[in-house]
């Protein structure tokens, strides 16, 4: 799995990087929030539960 950012309603709270347990983080936040590190994704839901905006959603 990996997730999918909707960058159009994304409003760049850093949630997902801060819920994400992965190591390198997945995440980095600057005007939106972008999956640099989606290898490193463990599937575990974190970032796509906490996201505000239901922003983010996991795919194969």
């Amino acid at each position: 799995m990996r997730p999918e950012v909707n960058i159009e309603s994304c409003i760049a709270c850093a949630t997902c990087q801060a819920v994400c347990p992965a190591e390198p983080n997945v995440f980095e936040v600057t005007d939106v929030s972008r999956a640099v590190n989606p290898e490193a994704c463990t599937g575990c839901g974190s970032c796509r539960d906490n996201c505000p905006t239901g922003s983010i959603k996991l795919i194969d």
